[in-house]
């Protein structure tokens, strides 16, 4: 492994793999994943994707980072076993006619768990009306699943 690779990693992340592009290094670790010089902990990864020149993965803030990878190795297969592993609950419940929301709970760390709205297309996440009911729904989704 490039000693750039070790560098890069903070204490306590473990590299699972990486890969070199024109940018710099993609770096695979066990909490997080070190794109474009930043470190993004896997529970702020809502998806990867993949084309013949990269990636593009967008943190559930809505940002969108872009890493041209010409041979990415297992980066793909990292990439998408830490997302998947950190989705503890992934839950829709309808809220009204006009659609519902996704409950997301993300594993933050060994003890604590991250919630997530994802409110249908056309829906108002600041609608105190749809919030209060995905709230309710929030709570019935932690007793139903006991977390």
């Amino acid at each position: 492994m490039p000693s750039e690779v070790r560098a890069a990693a903070v204490p306590g992340d473990r590299v699972l793999t990486y890969a070199e592009g024109p940018d710099g290094y993609v770096i695979a670790a066990d909490k997080a994943l070190y794109l474009g010089g930043e470190r993004v902990p896997w529970f702020q990864v809502d998806r990867g994707v993949w084309d013949e020149e990269g990636l593009t993965v967008t943190t559930t803030d809505g940002r969108s980072h872009r890493a041209l990878l010409p041979e990415p190795g297992r980066v793909p297969e990292a990439v998408r076993e830490r997302v998947i592993a950190s989705i503890v609950v992934n839950h829709y419940v309808p809220l009204d006619a006009r659609g519902g929301v996704r409950l997301v709970a993300r594993r933050a760390d060994a003890d604590r768990l991250i919630w997530e709205f994802v409110f249908d297309p056309g829906l108002d996440p600041d609608d105190p009306g749809l919030r209060a009911l995905a709230e309710q729904a929030l709570e019935e989704t932690r007793r139903s699943f006991g977390v």
